[in-house]
């Protein structure tokens, strides 16, 4: 049967996610930026992306230095988990919430507090080396502190017992931030773990939220396309087993990386991931972009653990490969995706991924899979590595150009025509 565009609702609502029901909003005569929290925080989130990967090239082949107190690859990596990956969290928790508790989203100057908080953060630990580690530190931690304190009050005031385990990965974020921080501050040598945990609760997030809205969105897009065909298979013990396994194989990973058992856990997680991925009908999906890319995502998550569990076999595997298919394949498409996504529904666009959206999916793919295998490049390592960031950089930089309007304008009145972006 021929795809059908634009025949999916503005956001289905058979699961309590962040896209599936939008909740209510209090009329603010602020800014509207400020009056929902994927608004802010999507687009600044947008805007590092596409700036802190380009610095940290320049800085990577030595043509320019940065006056932090943490070393290139540690403050490539905290920024790309604390800075960009939080910020995206940041605007999909204070969206989804709503919709799990019934409670009033945060909008206005408790809003903008946030928000000047995690930019706090962000040029405190670029300017560490100048403004001093422990002031950096504190600075830096405020946000994570902050949000986790915001989730806490909103998850227990709506007794939404049910998504508890948000403010573990919350917990977890705030952890991992710290222990990137004690290293800078010449306490411990715990910035690699740090990051690592950082990484490897992202990773954990899309495999948890991924499993409820991929089959979701993809089941109500295929009843409308073939109402006959095989649909997503519903969440059951293998899923459960999938999880799990992604759970043990991460904490070894994070605690553990170089112990005999982790190749197989690695595996044994990719493996399972893949085969979720399968019972999900994602092939059917091809020509609708919104959907492929969660889907793509998803694969990504797989393909990292299978990389990671290979690695121990294979010399000549670049060691960074795995880390690299879970963070600019999987964190970055899967962070790309809900944020287009999100931003269409919550702001009264159609649906449906136009030109513009579809570039982006085709350009953070391209920089996923560069610099993946930028390390088999050889003498043209740096070119490789050069042109993996060029195409990040346009993926991010192309969102917060094109949904700058859609972000930080009211919402389109009833009736009003929107062309897909």
């Amino acid at each position: 049967m021929a795809c059908r565009t634009g025949t999916e609702p503005h956001i289905p609502c058979e699961s309590h996610d962040v896209m599936s029901a939008i909740p209510r909003y209090r009329p603010t005569e602020g800014p509207a930026v400020l009056s929902a929290g994927f608004r802010p925080f999507f687009l600044l989130a947008a805007l590092w992306a596409a700036i802190a990967i380009p610095a940290w090239v320049v800085v990577f082949t030595g043509s320019a230095a940065l006056p932090t107190a943490l070393s290139p690859s540690a403050w490539h990596v905290h920024e790309m988990v604390f800075g960009f990956g939080a910020a995206v969290v940041a605007g999909f928790l204070l969206t989804a919430i709503p919709n799990w508790t019934g409670r009033l989203p945060l909008q206005g100057g408790p809003l903008a507090g946030l928000v000047l908080l995690w930019l706090a953060g962000r040029v405190a630990v670029l300017l560490s080396e100048d403004i001093g580690a422990g002031l950096a530190a504190v600075l830096d931690l405020c946000f994570p502190l902050a949000f986790l304190a915001v989730v806490c009050r909103e998850i227990i005031a709506g007794r939404n017992w049910r998504n508890l385990p948000m403010v573990t990965a919350l917990s977890l974020l705030f952890l991992a931030n710290l222990l990137v921080h004690l290293e800078a501050t010449g306490i411990t040598t715990t910035a690699a773990a740090g990051n690592r945990l950082g990484v490897a609760t992202l990773v954990m997030l899309i495999g948890f939220v991924g499993g409820r809205i991929i089959p979701s969105f993809t089941r109500n897009w295929l009843v409308k396309q073939r109402p006959a065909g095989r649909l997503p298979a519903p969440f059951g013990g293998f899923d459960r087993v999938a999880l799990g396994l992604t759970a043990v194989a991460l904490a070894i990973w994070v605690v553990v990386p170089e112990s005999a058992v982790a190749p197989w856990c690695d595996l044994a997680a990719g493996t399972a991931l893949c085969v979720r991925l399968l019972r999900w009908q994602g092939i059917a999906t091809w020509c609708e972009p919104l959907l492929w890319i969660l889907h793509l995502a998803y694969a990504w998550l797989g393909i990292g653990f299978l990389l990671l569990g290979l690695d121990a076999f294979i010399p000549w595997l670049p060691r960074t490969a795995a880390l690299h298919a879970l963070t600019a394949g999987a964190i970055g498409t899967a962070t790309l995706a809900v944020m287009t996504r999100v931003t269409l529904g919550h702001t009264g666009r159609p649906l449906i991924a136009g030109p513009g959206t579809t570039t982006m999916y085709g350009l953070v793919t391209t920089a996923a899979v560069l610099r993946l295998f930028a390390p088999l490049a050889g003498a043209q390592y740096a070119l490789a590595l050069s042109l993996a960031g060029v195409a990040w950089s346009a993926a991010f930089g192309l969102f917060a150009v094109l949904y700058f309007g859609p972000l930080t304008r009211p919402r389109p009145r009833s009736g009003e025509e929107m062309r897909p972006i």
